[in-house]
């Protein structure tokens, strides 16, 4: 197994290992007519959980190791949004009884090491920026198709308030190039990812992975920071 692989696959097992499924396992049977009962509705969850998880901990690793002041700014927006639009998609899958991953999905996580692995060069900067420019131009028609043609309402009303954040956050790194300005300096996508917003702004990612309580996104940028130790030392 390669390095880049090694610590890759190391970050996604401390994920495992700390237990942070993002919901539970499967919630308890929700009341009739509470669930989603619909495929597109319960994907769209798990792609959601899936794709904040990627958004966290990519922006957590672009404010440590983005080059220019710009990805370091939108890095921190990024963790910012996704953490709070988590909150509310765990809250609600958690209503209607989905049960969702724990981590990103196989080609998420081989384009986070991609990117990773290219720390510390001047390639990271385009690298990160193109990675996201692609992951938020597939997250829009993830939306835009739960809009379309969606059954839940009230799934269909996540994708509704996400939306105008995600476009945002592509605005950010259209094209690959940075802009920051586009950022502004709160979101307003729901309330359920408030004070998880605020934990994760507060609590150092070093803190991050023992902190199980202050939820599972955080203990989720902690690993990828303790795989970027591990790769570190393998340069070294």
């Amino acid at each position: 197994m390669t390095r880049t692989h090694r610590w890759a696959a190391t970050a996604f097992t401390c994920l495992a290992l700390t237990g942070i499924a993002a919901g539970p396992a499967l919630a308890a049977a929700p009341a009739d007519g509470a669930t989603s009962g619909h495929p597109t509705d319960a994907g769209f969850l798990r792609a959601s959980h899936q794709g904040n998880l990627t958004e966290i901990a990519a922006g957590k690793d672009a404010q440590k190791n983005a080059t220019t002041d710009c990805v370091k700014k939108v890095g921190k927006v990024l963790v910012r949004d996704h953490t709070k639009l988590d909150a509310d998609t765990r809250a609600l899958a958690d209503k209607l009884g989905v049960d969702l991953p724990v981590a990103p999905s196989k080609e998420q996580q081989d384009t986070l090491a991609a990117v990773m692995a290219k720390a510390g060069t001047k390639a990271y900067d385009k690298a990160w920026l193109d990675a996201q420019a692609a992951a938020h131009e597939k997250t829009l028609a993830r939306i835009d198709n739960q809009i379309a043609n969606g059954h839940n309402a009230q799934v269909t009303a996540a994708a509704k308030a996400a939306r105008p954040v995600v476009a945002m956050h592509l605005d950010m790194v259209r094209g690959g190039e940075c802009h920051a300005a586009s950022a502004p300096h709160a979101i307003h996508a729901g309330n359920g990812g408030q004070a998880a917003t605020n934990l994760a702004a507060d609590v150092p990612v070093v803190l991050a992975v023992p902190a199980l309580a202050v939820g599972g996104v955080l203990v989720a940028g902690g690993a990828f920071w303790a795989a970027s130790r591990i790769r570190r030392n393998d340069n070294r």
